[in-house]
């Protein structure tokens, strides 16, 4: 069976996902390996998401070691499973989003695929978001179709969501196409805030949120943002959702404990996704959540208590580890890619039809 694997580095950029999968009718996942960002290089790609000096050739430069992390891990996994490169048919790379403005017509990932085939010997496909944003598209989300085929039941209507940076969801319900699209920040706005008012990169279990009270006022405040009030397809990321959109807004109100601003964000987190889900398709029998977000008890707590009539679960329950759900996603990105067939979705990034996604890069 074709063996593939997938890198991917969120915008929370915590560190590196890498997951091996074998890939026939199905979707297994055989290994998987995580590998921390280095400060310096976190500190970097942040920095690449605003506007600011010599953009050009500090992209250049991070992006070179993106890859060397990438490769690194990559090797490493393979060395565990004792593999050798020449058991992978290919690298499904997300690379690292440093700008995404679909309105303007580009989304930017960094990550040199052509160095990354170099240094492993593999081929490497990557760049799967520009012909979907040349068509027309948002160029995100593209883990729906990939949430349709391992996750997708003809009885029951479902909800997916990914709560990573940012948050997305997909839809599926029996006999129709899939829908899908970002409801807002996912964990951005409580990782920033906790890291500048406690120096800890996030709030573990979402127990600093749960110390707090939510704030009716802050909410209403950040909930009146026009995204929140537009319907997909959309996409979002830091360019809209940072600390300087929450620090405009709190400095048009009263001062809050810093623990209480926190668990307004995790009831924006919450709310706002909720408000999206049950807008586009009510309350689904099941909710299955990944990435970051399903570990913070507290937010999937409060997911359930507002939606009373869903089953609210990590993907966990349905036999896929909710971390490694974006990393397998990209790797059977490539294969679909390799195989010629159409990933993207218009139902959910309004491209308009469906393209075969990703550029490929030979070994």
């Amino acid at each position: 069976m074709p063996l593939y694997l997938g890198v991917m580095s969120g915008t929370s950029l915590d560190g590196m996902d890498i997951a091996l999968i074998e890939q026939s009718d199905t979707t297994r996942l055989l290994a998987t390996h995580f590998l921390p960002m280095p400060d310096a290089l976190r500190a970097e790609l942040l920095e690449l998401c605003a506007p600011g000096p010599d953009e050009l050739a500090r992209a250049a430069v991070a992006e070179q070691r993106w890859v060397a992390l990438a490769a690194q891990g990559i090797g490493a996994l393979l060395d565990q499973q004792k593999l050798t490169a020449e058991a992978i048919r290919a690298i499904g790379s997300h690379g690292q989003t440093v700008r995404h403005e679909p309105a303007r017509g580009f989304s930017i990932q960094i990550g040199n695929p052509a160095l990354l085939a170099e240094l492993t010997g593999i081929c490497v496909v990557g760049d799967f978001r520009r012909r979907d944003v040349a068509a027309g598209g948002q160029g995100a989300p593209l883990v729906p179709a990939f949430h349709e085929a391992l996750f997708g039941a003809p009885d029951s209507h479902r909800a997916v969501l990914n709560i990573g940076g940012f948050s997305n969801l997909s839809l599926l319900q029996p006999g129709q196409a899939v829908r899908g699209f970002d409801c807002g920040p996912g964990n951005v706005l409580m990782d920033a805030w906790i890291q500048r008012h406690r120096g800890v990169s996030y709030d573990h279990d979402g127990s600093w949120a749960a110390s707090g009270h939510v704030q009716p006022v802050l909410l209403q405040a950040l909930l009146s943002d026009p995204f929140f009030a537009t319907q997909g397809p959309k996409s979002t990321g830091r360019e809209l959702f940072n600390l300087a959109w929450l620090d405009d807004r709190l400095s048009q109100l009263p001062r809050f404990a810093a623990q209480d601003v926190q668990a307004t964000l995790l009831e924006l987190t919450a709310t706002s996704t909720v408000s999206a889900l049950t807008g586009a398709m009510g309350q689904p029998e099941q909710l299955l959540v990944c990435g970051g977000g399903a570990h913070n008890h507290r937010l999937m707590t409060r997911l359930a208590e507002l939606l009373p009539d869903s089953v609210v679960s990590s993907t966990e329950a349905h036999g896929v580890p909710a971390d490694w759900v974006e990393a397998m996603a990209f790797a059977w990105l490539a294969h679909c890619c390799l195989q010629g067939v159409p990933a993207n979705r218009p139902s959910v990034t309004g491209a308009r039809g469906l393209r075969v996604l990703g550029a490929i890069y030979p070994a």
